[in-house]
């Protein structure tokens, strides 16, 4: 590997971002299974002769599946390693979602599969900030991590604007087939160019040092500014995880088909992908987090209003958009952040502790907002307007978080 930067004590290599990109392809892979059947509702409980609940389940067993293994796949990651670890999840991303397409039309099949690329999840996701620590220097680390979390969106984006195009044009078999053959050839790019070290740490001597696992997670959970950012998240993430869970039935008792509700959503998220970029870029730029965090919290309140009244399209559209760039742009600015405030700790732990807490809410909420439709049009208004509540309480805790120190000694 050729150097790439030659900064005062420390070497940057140039193959990082091959590194990134590898894995931002299974990332992409992953949640695109997740989200498959988001925006085809109504379709899927056709084509498998199932209830809309059933098909919420295929969603639904990824958030489950992650609070029993992120522990043990944080563990995985910080004891042997980025390429060992995302290489289980990635095969087991690969295999099953193959496995999904071809077990079509059998509904239990098809779930057994989704809980096996559910199983892998936490593989991939909790090695986003250990990837960013182990191969860029701090002042690259939020970009490094906002482009990990844009491939998460990238991949929903896919699968919820993308499928129902795909079943218009040709079958439920073949569209899970063609996402299964994606996520295969995803795993075997990674295999081929994933490399777990650089040749030298890119960080000052000794700030690679990490404590145990375990030591690492007691640590952190007697950081008062990692407990208040996991209750924000436990909001945030809950949030968005039921609204994209959700999004055709919270739009259909207003009008809205399910293509238009693909559409709503996958702008939402291709929003993100835009604020994962922009918001962790100025964020590394002005080496603060808690500005950036409490500003992307703020600015996507009036979206998720916006979403939860809105009775035409274009009003839905600009609601999707604006929650969508300021809500995901706070998930890398959120991991990278847990990963200073909690420093020496492993990165794997932290970063798998703040999704964990989003897999939790994210299932309470989507039976919450389940349960408590309205009992003659369905709509979900009710529980919108609680979310819209809890985000603002989640913002006022975001004004009570401080910076690490340790931006300011690289």
């Amino acid at each position: 590997m050729d150097m790439d930067l030659d900064l005062t004590s420390y070497k940057v290599y140039g193959y990082r971002w091959v590194m990134l990109l590898a894995f931002m392809a299974v990332v992409a892979a992953n949640q695109l299974l997740w989200i498959t059947f988001a925006s085809i509702t109504s379709d899927a409980t056709k084509y498998f002769a199932v209830s809309d609940l059933q098909i919420g389940l295929l969603s639904l067993s990824f958030m489950l599946v992650y609070i029993i293994t992120a522990v043990p796949a944080s563990w995985v990651i910080d004891t042997y390693g980025i390429r060992v670890a995302v290489g289980i999840g990635a095969a087991l991303t690969g295999v099953f979602g193959l496995l999904r397409g071809l077990a079509a039309p059998n509904y239990t099949l098809v779930l057994v599969s989704q809980i096996g690329i559910a199983v892998g999840q936490p593989f991939i996701l909790n090695a986003t900030t250990k990837l960013a620590a182990r191969w860029f220097p701090i002042q690259e680390r939020a970009t490094a991590s906002g482009l990990g979390s844009l491939a998460i969106y990238v991949g929903i984006v896919a699968g919820l604007a993308l499928t129902p195009y795909l079943l218009l044009i040709s079958n439920m078999r073949a569209m899970l087939i063609g996402y299964g053959l994606f996520a295969l050839a995803a795993a075997l790019l990674f295999f081929a160019f994933a490399r777990e070290n650089p040749p030298s740490a890119p960080c000052p001597p000794g700030q690679e040092a990490r404590s145990l696992v375990f030591d690492g997670l007691k640590q952190s959970l007697r950081n008062r500014n990692f407990i208040l950012l996991l209750v924000i998240f436990f909001i945030e993430l809950g949030i968005f995880n039921a609204v994209t869970t959700w999004v055709e039935d919270i739009v259909r008792p207003r009008g809205f088909t399910s293509t238009q509700a693909g559409i709503a959503g996958g702008l939402m998220v291709l929003a993100g992908v835009i604020g994962a970029v922009i918001v962790p870029t100025l964020s590394d730029h002005y080496r603060k987090r808690t500005p950036f965090i409490i500003l992307a919290v703020a600015c996507a309140i009036p979206g998720l209003i916006g979403i939860t009244y809105a009775l035409n399209y274009p009003e839905l559209l600009v609601s999707s958009f604006v929650m969508g760039f300021f809500l995901l742009s706070a998930g890398p600015l959120g991991f990278q952040y847990a990963a200073e405030i909690t420093y020496p700790a492993p990165e794997g732990m932290s970063n798998g502790l703040v999704l964990l807490v989003g897999q939790i809410s994210g299932i309470a909420f989507i039976f919450a907002m389940d349960s408590f439709r309205t009992p003659v049009t369905g709509a979900m208004t009710p529980s919108l307007i609680v979310l819209i509540v809890l985000m603002v309480a989640a913002l006022i805790l975001c004004t009570r978080l401080k910076d690490s120190k340790l931006l300011n000694r690289s």
